[in-house]
């Protein structure tokens, strides 16, 4: 029962695991293995889950929305704002830490004010829009902050590349929200049960996050970084370490050691070169669509120097089927207790598909 829940949990890593091993009899583990493992990749991800645990246990984020939500007048003003919430926070926050945060908190909003027949419509939204809103910032999820480290791309560069399809999805979300959400009043109201925690531990860790953002755009070391937020952590805040998902950082290692392989393989190498070359965009949204867009940056990147292609392609290919981003999952794992599971996969999908077929013909056409 255990290895059947494990796999259900954790089916990327348990694939990306057996992968790994499958390769390593093809390739015997030698010195090189060492060069496969983006350790600065690895510590910023670490980095960046701790410091976002640690904000989010003092509720800060929590705190935030609420003092928003009580200025909302109209449904379709909270509608707007809970998704607006997930799209622009995602792009500091990460759309993992964005869906954690604000789609149990609609949940309980929409059951305040009796809409309830609204919550699958408004999580499916704010699920595409933490996906599509992660996607301008290179800490906006993990595929960004990978490929943003293996590419050398400056920071405007970056965002140049992807300021388009962020544009074009904003667009479509107000569009959604504008005939999804009715003008009527609301009553809205909160019970002020969530109060800031401590907030010398806030500053710590609006500190710690800064240091951060000048990790990933290369102005301190990364070694530096883990190794001050170590020491920060372990001497005032242990309970953290707990909340870091040590399972995407295995699944990046496991991914690591199979890719590093599979371009020592002679055929391998040039049947995914072959595979990737001048159509890397529809290549990683198809692979997206299977294993998750995480894993596809990390696999395609092995064959391929179009980073741009590999940074429009995986964040595009998160919409699509529920696997496509795992951050998608969140929102499924969370809605599924209050919502019939079938109803809230279909309507996903076929928003999904929706906005992947209009960001893909914006692609075609740029």
């Amino acid at each position: 029962m255990k290895l059947i829940r494990l796999l259900k949990e954790e089916m990327v890593l348990c694939i990306a695991s057996i992968l790994s091993v499958i390769s390593c009899f093809f390739i015997t583990p030698d010195a090189h293995y060492l060069e496969y493992i983006d350790f600065r990749t690895l510590a910023l991800l670490f980095c960046l889950m701790a410091v976002m645990a640690g904000l989010q246990k003092l509720g800060i984020f929590r705190y935030v929305a609420e003092a928003l939500v009580l200025r909302m007048k109209t449904e379709r003003g909270l509608i707007l704002l809970l998704v607006m919430l997930c799209f622009f926070s995602a792009m500091l926050i990460t759309n993992d830490v964005a869906l954690i945060t604000f789609v149990p908190f609609s949940l309980t909003m929409m059951k305040l004010v009796d809409k309830q027949q609204k919550i699958i419509s408004l999580v499916v939204m704010e699920t595409v829009a933490a996906n599509l809103g992660s996607m301008l910032t290179p800490i906006g999820n993990p595929q960004n902050l990978y490929l943003f480290s293996q590419s050398g791309m400056s920071l405007g560069k970056f965002v140049s590349v992807l300021l388009p399809y962020t544009v074009v999805s904003l667009f479509l979300l107000l569009v959604w929200i504008f005939f999804c959400g009715k003008g009527n009043e609301l009553q809205v109201s909160v019970d002020g049960a969530v109060r800031v925690g401590d907030k010398r531990k806030i500053c710590l860790y609006l500190i710690l996050f800064l240091l951060c953002l000048l990790t990933v755009i290369n102005l301190i070391h990364y070694v530096v970084l883990l190794t001050l937020i170590l020491v920060v952590i372990l001497i005032w805040d242990r309970a953290v370490l707990k909340q870091v998902d040590y399972s995407l950082l295995l699944t990046f290692f496991a991914f690591f050691i199979f890719v590093g392989n599979m371009g020592r393989i002679e055929l391998f190498h040039r049947f995914f070169e072959w595979v990737a070359e001048g159509r890397v965009v529809f290549c990683s949204i198809v692979t997206s669509q299977i294993i998750s867009n995480v894993p596809a940056a990390l696999l395609l990147s092995g064959f391929t120097d179009d980073w741009n292609g590999l940074l429009i392609g995986t964040n595009l290919g998160g919409l699509g089927t529920l696997i496509a981003s795992m951050a998608s999952l969140i929102s499924f794992k969370y809605v599924g207790q209050c919502v019939k599971k079938a109803n809230y996969l279909l309507y996903f999908t076929i928003a999904n598909l929706v906005f992947l077929a209009i960001l893909i013909f914006v692609y075609a056409m740029l």
